[in-house]
């Protein structure tokens, strides 16, 4: 839920800024009205879709291959109307399952299956238990806890920074980016609001305070949403890049070692630290000076975030269930499988279960264990998940099809031998190459999008170069999280922007040096830890 009430799901990117007030306004008045209808129901978006489609069937020559063609139309169909937002995230991740049909990528059957299995599983629990933790407000008393903690009295910034930046993280390693920071956002503007606002008619010493006041405001905003999206990297359940990867390495690769929630752990927690810990330094280098405590302690102190606390009350019995289910859980996803030597649980039930079937294993006891609140109540009833992100499941679902489309229609074979040049280079190389293609084409559509677009062409540039899959993929899967420079990259910045207290040339001059961060740390990390996890020195 967002600070005005809606879910986290209406929260789209805007292509492009807003038109400068009464511009906009005079130039909507002298179209005609057949125009101005048109726009308002956002046909032109609608009509980008089939007509790219169009035209790649009428102009594109795949040296006869007819169902990469098709295949290849398809995308442009989809693609544009994710990236317009023509039609509801959802509706267009449902468009495969009429134009792969049609154009004959694939059969409808087949097509359907692509929308349903253990990762949609893992998903769909995830987002109940989130909506679990969101409705007894265990996010909230969490945050205020540790907030309060890092204050200190008097306020030391970089300390605060910590500690909400920190909080941030935690939580979303375990719920997805966007929900997380829609969780977080009203809890640093709630500290903020003590803060004052430009403006005023102060004299210069209380200017320069406003300075210092502003300057901190922007690095907890930042904070927040570059927080989210980093401990996202670190568990498969913090956010859909890495369901997708999941799926597709199952897909592409069933016959490789799985990619299962501790091994994933291992890997992506050190990397997701590394990039906090860089963060951190960034907005305490750029927005934190000596004199920012000074600053801050005339309008914030450690009872302001105790008195919030204290309106929540004791701990309820439900609260301490919901933390029990999801402290279980936790353990059953860390210990499924473990080691060659040292098999998991999983072994007991001869490997036939995955993170989907114990996620939603422990969804379903939200809604048998009662919350002692009202006479028959339970912890979850169903009214309780009319806010489940189905269009980010639909969308999980639309990027499986699309990863069966591009390997059964041949368009994977075609498109990965423009990148045949990477054969033979050292893994450093392949490794940076890959983050930064992936990195760059998500700064302009959503994170899950551009996983699904670069996946499939990794996996099958893997195949035909000879390398390790896992240097390829998990490269492209990071990349796609490194979205830290316009608003357009997630709906996380676009959260952190509608506060009013960052612009867009924020987001560029923190995100930069963050995503350099990022991609170097994984160019290290890949070819030495991945090795160990992954595997990535066996032949292939």
């Amino acid at each position: 839920m967002d600070r005005r009430g809606g879910s986290c799901e209406e929260v789209e990117a805007p292509l492009l800024p807003p038109p400068a007030p009464g511009h906009g306004e005079e130039a909507s008045r002298e179209r005609p009205a057949w125009a101005r209808a048109l726009l308002a129901h956002r046909y032109p978006a609608v009509a980008s879709g089939p007509a790219a489609c169009a035209a790649v069937c009428a102009l594109v020559d795949l040296g006869g291959h007819g169902a990469a063609r098709n295949m290849l139309a398809v995308l442009a169909w989809v693609f544009l109307w994710w990236v317009t937002g023509a039609v509801p995230l959802a509706v267009a991740s449902m468009a495969p399952l009429f134009l792969f049909p049609l154009f004959g990528v694939a059969d409808a059957d087949a097509v359907a299956k692509a929308y349903m299995d253990d990762v949609i599983s893992l998903v769909l629990g995830s987002f109940i238990l989130a909506l679990a933790v969101e409705h007894y407000q265990i996010h909230r008393r969490l945050a205020l806890n540790i907030t309060s903690l890092f204050c200190g009295d008097p306020v030391r910034p970089p300390l605060l920074l910590l500690g909400i930046t920190g909080t941030t993280f935690f939580l979303s390693m375990w719920i997805h980016n966007t929900a997380c920071t829609v969780m977080m956002m009203p809890v640093a503007t709630g500290i903020l609001q003590r803060l004052p606002r430009a403006g005023g008619d102060q004299g210069i010493i209380c200017q320069e305070q406003q300075e210092e006041v502003r300057r901190f405001s922007k690095a907890v905003v930042l904070g927040v949403v570059y927080a989210s999206a980093i401990g996202g990297m670190a568990t498969l359940t913090g956010t859909g890049v890495n369901i997708i990867l999941v799926g597709m390495w199952s897909t592409y690769f069933p016959e490789q070692e799985p990619i299962t929630f501790s091994s994933w752990m291992s890997f992506g927690l050190p990397m997701s630290l590394i990039i906090f810990l860089a963060l951190w330094v960034i907005l305490c280098l750029m927005y934190c000076s000596k004199n920012s405590g000074k600053a801050l302690s005339a309008y914030l102190d450690r009872s302001h975030l105790r008195r919030e606390l204290s309106l929540l009350g004791p701990m309820a019995f439900a609260e301490k269930m919901v933390l029990a289910v999801f402290g279980v859980l936790i353990v059953l996803w860390m210990t499924r499988s473990l080691t060659d030597d040292i098999p998991g649980w999983g072994a007991l039930f001869h490997d036939n279960v995955g993170d989907g079937t114990v996620t939603i294993m422990m969804a379903t006891l939200l809604f048998i264990i009662p919350s002692r609140k009202n006479e028959g109540e339970k912890l979850m009833d169903w009214n309780k998940c009319r806010k489940l992100q189905w269009d980010i499941v639909l969308l999980l679902g639309a990027g499986f099809a699309i990863a069966e489309g591009f390997r059964s229609s041949g368009l994977t074979d075609i498109l990965s031998d423009e990148l045949r040049f990477l054969k033979g280079t050292q893994t450093v190389v392949i490794v940076l190459v890959a983050c930064v293609v992936s990195g760059i084409i998500t700064e302009f559509t959503s994170d899950d999008a551009t996983t699904t677009l670069v996946l499939p062409l990794f996996a099958e540039l893997a195949k035909s170069i000879n390398v390790h899959p896992a240097l390829l993929m998990v490269s492209g899967a990071i990349g796609a999280q490194l979205s830290y420079l316009l608003p357009t990259g997630s709906p996380s910045n676009v959260i952190g922007f509608s506060t009013g207290h960052i612009a867009i040339k924020d987001l560029v001059i923190t995100g930069l040096p963050l995503k350099v961060v990022g991609i170097a740390a994984l160019t290290i990390l890949l070819p030495t830890l991945g090795s160990q996890v992954f595997d990535t020195d066996s032949r292939f």
